[in-house]
C-alpha cells in the first residue's frame, strides 16, 4: 500500500512540477510582452491626428501669400509634436517602474516556488526512466535522487526543474511570439 502511495505521488510529481514552471514561464513571458508593446492613450491619439491635420494645412497653404499662415501651422505642429515626446516620456517612465515591480515579484515569486520544490522532493525522485532512454545522461539525470532502479533512472528534483525551465522558455517563445 505504502509502495503504491509512493509510486503514485512520483508519478503525478514530475507533470505537476513541469505545469508549475511552465505556468511561471508564461507569466515571465507575457510581462516581457507587454514591457514591449506598451500602450498609446487617447490624449496621445488625438495629439496625434491633430499635428496631421495641422500639417495638412500648412502642407495645402503653398502660394507666397499664406506663408506666413503656413509658418505658423507649421510651429503649432512642432508644438504639440514636443508636448507628444513629452507625455510619452512621462508614460515610459510610469510603465518601466510598473513592469520593474511586477517583474522583480515574480522572480521573487518563482526563486522562492523553485526553493520549496528542491525542498519538498531533496533525495526523493520525481520521476523514473528507463536507462536506454537516457543511456549517456543517466547519472546527471539521477543526481540527489539515488542511483537506479529496477532498469529504470531515478530522476532528481534538480534537473527536472532545469530540463523543466528550458523546455518551459521554449514553449512560451513559440506561442507568444
Amino acid at each position: 500500500m505504502e509502495e503504491s502511495t509512493a509510486n503514485l505521488e512520483r508519478s503525478v510529481a514530475a507533470p505537476m512540477i513541469f505545469i508549475i514552471v511552465l505556468a511561471l514561464q508564461f507569466l515571465s513571458r507575457l510581462f516581457e510582452i507587454n514591457k514591449k508593446k506598451g500602450s498609446t492613450s487617447s490624449e496621445d491619439m488625438q495629439l496625434r491626428a491633430e499635428m496631421k491635420q495641422l500639417l495638412k494645412e500648412a502642407s495645402a497653404l503653398s502660394q507666397p501669400s499664406t506663408f506666413a499662415q503656413a509658418a505658423k501651422l507649421r510651429r503649432l505642429a512642432t508644438a504639440k509634436e514636443k508636448e507628444l515626446a513629452k507625455n510619452q516620456e512621462i508614460h515610459n517612465k510610469e510603465a518601466k517602474l510598473s513592469h520593474d515591480s511586477y517583474t522583480k515579484g515574480l522572480t521573487i515569486f518563482q526563486v522562492l516556488t523553485y526553493l520549496l520544490l528542491i525542498i519538498w522532493f531533496w533525495r526523493i525522485p520525481v520521476a523514473s526512466i528507463s536507462k536506454q532512454l537516457v543511456q549517456p545522461f543517466g547519472k546527471m539525470l539521477s543526481w540527489r535522487a539515488g542511483g537506479p532502479a529496477n532498469e529504470n533512472v531515478m530522476v532528481g528534483i534538480i534537473p527536472w526543474l532545469i530540463l523543466s525551465t528550458r523546455v518551459g522558455k521554449s514553449i512560451s517563445r513559440r506561442i507568444f511570439k
